[in-house]
């Protein structure tokens, strides 16, 4: 089983809907949208939930007004502010909670419990490709993304293994955070998609960075090539210093704007002219994932 995870320093820079495109071309596989701050995989490939779970993570204080005494010593000693009063009973603000536990042990009459969290929803779904979809929604303001992308990745995994599949494709988060470096964690091969602007550069140079601290090899497909030669110039020459591959280089488009704003794929938008030309990538990635 190969595990292919697509990500890009920025948000921007056409990564959904090159890995959708992927997603159409590519045989014996399933996708794993890792992005779950921020999904949108299934605004392309229209899931049909077949199973949900909820997913419980980390902890929040909540007090007990029947047990709780009024004596202040929580207030007191949270670093975080998080004890409210009002008149003389005592709540937790849930936002700015941390659940560090300092007052849960030092509650003189145990008045304060530790419930682990309910932060979102995993989702096992069939799509109109006939593969499946693993995905999963964190809640609003909700904390451990980087475990729910685990969790996405563990049932991709495992459903891959049952039915047979040898490919996995992971539509990561942008940026280098914990969702991030989660979704690295066991990846094969790591596909950059990067557009030439300064931000974009440097972004692909932070999460390159990143991605070398796992040992992953590195490969890079650069949209919006021709919107400033300079800094695709740049980019080339920065693939090149790091020996991460060059897959492709494509032009501005508007069908990428286009085929979301209908719900399809730039395969399915245009396949005459997106077909042949993921075709090629996906057998570019075969070889590298090889």
């Amino acid at each position: 089983m190969k595990e292919l995870v697509i990500i890009s320093g920025k948000g921007g820079t056409g990564k959904t809907s090159v890995a959708a495109a992927l997603a159409f071309v590519a045989e014996n596989s399933l996708i794993a949208d890792c992005d779950v701050d921020a999904a949108d995989m299934h605004l392309i490939l229209k899931p049909d939930e077949e199973f949900a779970e909820d997913f419980y993570s980390g902890l929040k204080a909540e007090i007990d007004p029947a047990i709780c005494t009024s004596c202040g010593l929580c207030q007191e000693i949270c670093r975080f502010h998080a004890i409210k009063q009002v008149d003389s009973f005592f709540s937790v603000d849930f936002l700015a909670c941390e659940g560090c536990g300092y007052c849960f042990e030092i509650c003189p009459v145990k008045a304060i419990s530790l419930p682990q969290q309910n932060v979102g929803q995993s989702f096992i779904s069939n799509t109109k490709l006939g593969t499946k979809l693993i995905h999963a929604r964190l809640g609003i303001g909700a904390d451990n993304s980087g475990k729910l992308v685990a969790k996405v990745k563990k049932d991709a995994k495992r459903i891959a293994e049952e039915k047979g599949l040898y490919y996995i494709l992971v539509d990561g988060s942008p940026g280098i955070g914990c969702p991030v470096i989660s979704s690295l964690s066991g990846a094969d091969l790591v596909l950059f998609v990067t557009e030439p602007s300064l931000s974009g550069l440097s972004d692909l140079q932070r999460v390159w960075e990143l991605t070398k601290r796992f040992a992953i090899k590195g490969v890079c497909l650069i949209n919006k090539a021709d919107l400033n030669a300079e800094i695709s110039a740049q980019i080339r020459d920065f693939l090149s210093r790091e020996g991460i591959g060059l897959l492709q280089e494509i032009p501005y488009d508007e069908d990428f704007s286009r085929a979301i704003t209908q719900g399809q794929s730039l395969v399915e938008y245009a396949p005459e002219k997106w077909k042949p030309r993921f075709e090629k990538i996906w057998e570019q990635i075969k070889k590298e994932l090889k």
